[in-house]
């Protein structure tokens, strides 16, 4: 599951709010540390100098920056261009992909410039390209940073207007109502188990070709070569959900690369978590937010009208599941309909109010607002082809960074138990996953996350009740970054933490972006503000 939310189908591993002509300085390309054992030493020297090869020719060529093409729909002054990189860095003179990426240049002086900042929005299959857009709507919360860095974005490989991948028709994709993610039988176990093969099979058939190379390293080593194409000598990174992550394999892979690096609502990057554990634990947080907004909703029955406890509201919940089982809403909404509209609230804060309005207009018998909300719309042709990638994106990336389950039992075993007091989420989880288990690439040794000579400071921000990403990962990820600081934001749980307004965190991530200067010690900030009815 992930989070850098497509319209429709929320996966789960992503960010809240997401959704520059580069001057060669000399020594742009440093070489890239070798880090000979970080993925098991698969061919990892090899990789490190195509990497190296890969680098020095981004550098030379730059980024031929143009107005971005109109349905793009990224409004001047951002910029737009490609960046080339090999498909195998084991072979850096083979096959080329072309990778998207923006730019908006800095908003203060020259003298006050301090280079690019380099976003991922996290999923896999987010596409960063609306970064720069964070300038061009004055979002307040970055314009600090906006003065002293050029705001970069692009799309990972096989996102987007990057080489995209994809496993079925977007039309099909979208289409609903899909079978209730809760089985009732083995027979139903036996359909999702199918589905799941053939859409493997599907990732195989239409994308095959670049399936083994859909990896968290290659991405990592993509970002060193667009950092090489700016003219960068080191990188400056924001990264969030999924994007912790890529920044973590960046900086065990390169760590003298890295300039300034913040991360926000960390993925457990320990190899015993990558990829299966971590979508179990998921749905143990998803249940524990689940509830959160539950509290919620029943504090606030004047206006919503769902019942005054949170049992009361989860009893009108289950009534409506039931209710579209039996006969999905509109012909189209049925209990996976559901589940996809419904997370979006346990994942961010400011879904909480929307999702409770359009919950309360059914009760009192607005059967329309939902099936606006949760149907997917046939006619947006550009958006379905979007969820689509992004979905074939994020399985081919967790799929291939790492062994997964190949017996059916280990599955059914692990889910049926968790189901048992995690039901909001975990058969909805299992089966998006699923593919994995019959993937037909070759299946990475996750790297091993670590501080290599040269790492600065990390900073890494987390909110405690997080149901994308739980908390413990980004306490693993601490320990593993020596001389990292950890802001923990309290009582809170909403995915994606330094876009929020909190003047407890903003200071200090700017405060580090402009200076480089962390805290002396880790640091528990209040929450950002309850989202209001």
């Amino acid at each position: 599951m992930r989070g850098s939310r497509p319209k429709r189908r929320v996966a789960a591993f992503g960010s809240a709010g997401a959704l520059v002509t580069a001057t060669l300085i000399a020594g742009a390309v440093a070489a890239p540390t070798a880090n000979a054992n970080a993925a098991g030493g698969h061919g990892q020297d090899r990789q490190a100098r195509g990497t190296a090869i890969a680098a020095a020719r981004a550098a030379k060529a730059g980024i031929d920056w143009q107005d971005c093409p109109a349905d793009w729909n990224l409004a001047k002054p951002i910029q737009c261009g490609y960046v080339t990189v090999p498909l195998d860095y084991a072979k850096p003179y083979g096959k080329q992909i072309k990778l998207a990426v923006d730019r908006i240049g800095n908003t203060g002086t020259k003298a006050e410039r301090q280079g690019a900042l380099i976003y991922n929005p996290g999923g896999p299959g987010g596409s960063g390209l609306r970064f720069p857009a964070r300038v061009t709507n004055k979002n307040a919360v970055w314009a600090n940073a906006a003065k002293a860095y050029d705001f970069v974005g692009f799309d990972p490989r096989g996102v987007g207007k990057s080489t995209p991948i994809s496993c079925v028709d977007p039309q099909e994709f979208v289409k609903a109502p899909k079978a209730d993610p809760v089985p009732d039988s083995e027979a139903d176990k036996l359909a999702q188990r199918k589905l799941a093969r053939e859409y493997a099979e599907g990732c195989q058939e239409r994308s095959g070709w670049m399936l083994p190379h859909m990896t968290t390293p290659n991405t990592a080593r993509d970002l060193d070569v667009i950092r090489a194409a700016l003219g960068e000598k080191k990188l400056n990174f924001l990264g969030v959900s999924y994007g912790t992550y890529l920044g973590a394999v960046y900086g065990t892979l390169f760590p003298g690369h890295v300039r300034r690096m913040v991360v926000d609502s960390v993925v457990n990057p320990s190899r015993e978590k990558i990829w299966y554990q971590a979508n179990l634990d998921q749905d143990v947080a998803f249940e524990g937010r689940w509830k959160d907004w539950q509290d919620w909703v029943a504090k606030n029955d004047a206006t919503y009208h769902l019942g005054t406890t949170r049992a009361a509201v989860q009893a009108k919940w289950l009534e409506l599941r039931a209710t579209a089982k039996k006969n999905p809403i509109g012909g189209v909404v049925g209990p996976a309909e559901l589940i996809s509209f419904f997370q979006s609230a346990p994942y961010y804060d400011s879904a909480w109010a929307p999702t409770a309005a359009v919950f309360s207009k059914y009760v009192a018998g607005d059967t329309q607002a939902l099936v606006d909300a949760a149907a997917p719309d046939p006619s947006d042709t550009a958006g379905n082809a979007a969820s689509e990638n992004g979905n074939a994106v994020y399985t081919a990336v967790e799929c291939a960074d790492a062994k997964w389950p190949t017996s059916w039992r280990t599955w059914d075993r692990d889910n049926t138990r968790l189901h048992k007091d995690h039901p909001f989420m975990t058969w909805a989880n299992a089966w998006m996953n699923l593919p994995c288990a019959t993937w037909p690439a070759k299946q990475q040794t996750p790297v091993n996350v670590k501080t290599g000579k040269g790492l600065p400071g990390v900073l890494i921000v987390q909110s405690e009740r997080d149901a994308a990403t739980p908390y413990e990962g980004a306490v693993e990820l601490h320990k593993r970054l020596k001389g990292s600081r950890l802001i923990t934001e309290k009582d809170a749980g909403s995915h994606g933490v330094t876009s929020l307004v909190n003047p407890c965190i903003n200071p200090r991530v700017d405060s580090y972006l402009l200076t480089g200067k962390l805290d002396a010690a880790d640091v528990t900030c209040a929450p950002h503000a309850t989202p209001k009815p």
